[in-house]
């Protein structure tokens, strides 16, 4: 197999007909079907059915058609960093960021960051920690973020701030202000975040520790969900302090101050280990690194 085979095979199944596929390649027809017949006789499997409109991807086709994107997204990757190596005004960088980090923090940084190199490309993808570990592994991302720990043994990391886990409401709450002692709210409306978040792994360690048990009345995957859910009830909530920062400033909810113990846990910025680091990927690392050390966003102070 050869890059041209491959070019003409992934054309012609993204299209759906060699005819498309030509159009996508610019080329003539009879030509992206001798690449298609070419490829098919050095590997000895039809790839195709022709049908009487089209084509349709056989089992090996399918096979195929996997490495094959594979194999052009590695190509376009290592395009791109020669690029930028090469001193070119072009750049791509993918991160990867847990909930809490992804949502309220990153984006500032991305848009800092925009603001000095425009003409490189930042994609960001919002999931769960395990999931930004997986796509470091597979090298879809140059940084990950997140909440809690990590594989030190795969991963690189470093501290870029502390975030505190916080009991949240509205500012009409009768308890919003106070101090109370953890077991006064174990028989109130409490809400969490859902089984398996990091906030709420934090909350009940954090309960385990000092021998109580924590049930919330609600389970709820969205913070925004939450936050809206306070300010128009009765309820408390367990949230990230880095996550209702902006409504505590506007004094739309308000904390309620827990006694017994402090909920905190360490922001990471992790990586690879012994994964080089593009241009624009150091840019990014040095922009985070100066951050955490003036950026107020970042500290539960």
């Amino acid at each position: 197999m050869n890059f041209t085979h491959l070019e003409a095979f992934l054309s012609v199944a993204r299209a759906g007909s060699v005819s498309g596929g030509a159009g996508r390649l610019n080329v003539s027809q009879p030509a992206v079907t001798r690449e298609i017949k070419e490829l098919e006789g050095r590997i000895g499997l039809i790839l195709f059915d022709r049908l009487p409109r089209g084509v349709a991807l056989t089992q090996a086709g399918h096979v195929l058609l996997t490495y094959a994107e594979r194999i052009f997204a590695l190509a376009d990757a290592a395009e791109s960093e020669l690029r930028e190596l090469a001193g070119l005004t072009a750049g791509q960088l993918a991160v990867g960021a847990s909930a809490t980090v992804g949502v309220y923090l990153i984006p500032d940084m991305i848009a800092r960051f925009n603001g000095t190199y425009p003409q490189v490309n930042i994609e960001l993808n919002v999931v769960n920690t395990e999931l930004v570990e997986a796509g470091l592994m597979a090298q879809t991302y140059a940084l990950g973020f997140i909440e809690g720990p990590y594989d030190a043994n795969i991963f690189d990391a470093e501290e870029i701030g502390i975030d505190e886990i916080v009991i949240v409401a509205s500012p009409s709450h009768p308890m919003a202000g106070k101090k109370v002692a953890a077991t006064t709210l174990l028989n109130k409306q409490l809400i969490l975040r859902e089984p398996g978040s990091g906030t709420r792994a934090a909350v009940e360690e954090a309960y385990s520790r000092a021998n109580l048990t924590i049930v919330p009345a609600m389970s709820i995957s969205h913070t925004e969900a939450i936050k809206r859910m306070l300010l128009r009830g009765k309820s408390l909530a367990y949230l990230s302090r880095l996550s209702v920062a902006d409504e505590l400033r506007r004094k739309e909810l308000a904390t309620v101050k827990l006694i017994d113990f402090d909920i905190k846990r360490s922001l990471r910025m992790i990586w690879l280990k012994n994964r080089s680091f593009s241009p624009s990927t150091a840019s990014f690392i040095a922009l985070v690194r100066e951050a955490r050390l003036t950026d107020q966003k970042l500290t539960s102070e």
